[in-house]
């Protein structure tokens, strides 16, 4: 993505109805890997708006990259990956 503002690049965006989940296990990923990443956009009423993920713009690229290696990889390996930081 390429949304930058106050120095702060939108890595994520959506309004799906998975949108806050989603939104939440790739702050937790980028978060676990060193990456800054904070949501915008929450709400009380979940799928009823659109969630962002933003990082420094510092940070944009290995964001990204973290994020596509994710997609790739599939869900098996993010929910292992996850298992795995929970036993640190």
């Amino acid at each position: 993505m390429d949304d930058t503002r106050d120095g702060m690049a939108t890595v994520f965006r959506s309004s799906d109805h998975t949108a806050e989940f989603e939104a939440e296990t790739i702050m937790g990923m980028l978060q676990s890997n060193g990456v800054e990443a904070f949501l915008k956009g929450l709400d009380v009423l979940p799928g009823a708006h659109e969630v962002e993920v933003m990082v420094p713009e510092a940070q944009q690229a290995r964001a990204e990259e973290l994020i596509a290696e994710a997609r790739e990889a599939g869900p098996a390996a993010a929910e292992e990956a996850e298992r795995a930081s929970e036993e640190r």
